[in-house]
């Protein structure tokens, strides 16, 4: 096998597979990014660590056909400090080991052979079983809905993100049993077809890096059995879907909170993380004290001193004291395109739904803390 490519695509091709590859897996291979000639003209990349497979295809010149598996983290060191020119990639059957020349600059990297490397590529890509969605608002709809999904990496459904697709619209939420997101976005499904998916949140984590780094303005949804396939004009993601009852996060959301606050976004996750300096690390509690346009937000920790900031508010309801991992609040607001946020509040245990001060159809709801 024999190549050349320009750096700059190859290494977006490497950046984009590369994070799933399984540096600690009891199989080496899986530590490696398999590369392999398609046609006169292209390559493509592919990692997998089981749970989820990216693959890209990338312009290169094809000398040689062949196909070899090199470690990913290796390979991601070398180009990424490569000159941004021409790179010539050279195998040598026997030895497995990969000879990568840039103008003055030369690398041998051994390789493990690629017949090592799982056919996870195996899968049937049937048409009548896609939706073709426009990327923008899937994007979006996983950037604002995945993050309250829980971080650990079980077959737990919570740590999921719910995909719903329903004629024109398109709704994904998440929820760690603290906190939920949802949002809703409309698309363009000229053929109103309809899914409804639990997607493992490490595969949008990863679609969401993979989204930034292709051009493409729609993305097909594949299922096949087990599987669900994402699929650009130059990149496929595979993932498995997770399967059970997700629990029907739209009850939990109260249908009305009569106290209401509105505030300056940025101002209050800037006075959040000022008053976060002196809260307890492992409680992360701040105290919202809301008394007539105004909030006082509040943190201590007892043996280290305590902090406050008091900001203007749009407030007319009677005074509330309310408590709430600071963390969770910073994030939905930060997930937010809107300059303003409306705090939609009832007691202080109840569910508080922060939600954009505006027709955008985004809520991250929270459970206070009790204080003590």
């Amino acid at each position: 096998m024999k190549f050349l490519v320009k750096k700059e695509d190859i290494f977006n091709g490497i950046r984009l597979v590369a994070n799933v590859a399984a540096m600690k897996s009891l199989q080496p291979v899986l530590a490696n990014i398999l590369i392999e000639t398609v046609n006169d003209n292209a390559l493509r990349l592919t990692a997998t660590d089981f749970d989820l497979t990216i693959s890209t295809t990338v312009e290169a010149q094809i000398e040689n056909e062949g196909k070899i598996t090199l470690p990913a983290k290796k390979l991601n060191d070398i180009v990424s400090r490569l000159a941004d020119k021409l790179i010539t990639f050279e195998l040598n059957n026997e030895t497995n080991s990969v000879n990568i020349k840039c103008e003055n600059a030369k690398f041998d990297i051994i390789g493990i052979s690629a017949s090592e490397f799982p056919n996870v590529l195996d899968i049937n890509l049937v048409d009548e079983n896609s939706i073709d969605i426009d990327i923008k608002p899937f994007t979006k709809a996983i950037k604002q809905a995945s993050f309250a999904a829980a971080n650990f990496e079980t077959n737990n459904l919570l740590s999921g993100v719910v995909c719903d697709i329903n004629e024109n619209t398109l709704e994904m939420a998440s929820t760690d049993g603290n906190r939920l997101a949802r949002v809703r976005e409309n698309i363009s499904n000229l053929e109103k077809k309809s899914s409804q998916l639990i997607i493992p949140s490490k595969t949008t984590n990863e679609f969401l890096k993979m989204s930034a780094l292709v051009n493409d303005q729609s993305v097909k949804i594949y299922t096949d059995k087990t599987k669900l396939i994402l699929k650009t004009e130059k990149s496929m993601m595979i993932s498995r879907i997770m399967e059970g009852q997700y629990p029907k996060y739209n009850q939990l959301i109260p249908k009305e909170n009569p106290k209401v606050a509105v505030i300056n976004k940025n101002k209050l996750v800037s006075a959040l993380e000022l008053v976060s300096i002196m809260v307890n690390e492992k409680t992360s509690i701040v105290k919202f004290e809301f008394t007539e346009d105004k909030l006082t937000l509040r943190g201590d920790t007892p043996d280290s001193g305590a902090s406050e900031e008091t900001l203007n508010v749009d407030y007319k309801n009677e005074d509330m004291i309310i408590a709430f991992n600071y963390k969770y609040v910073i994030e939905g607001l930060k997930n937010m395109d809107n300059d303003e946020v409306k705090i939609e509040m009832n007691t202080n245990l109840s569910p508080t739904v922060f939600r954009p001060n505006s027709d955008e159809d985004y809520i991250s709801l929270i459970m206070p803390v009790q204080m003590r």
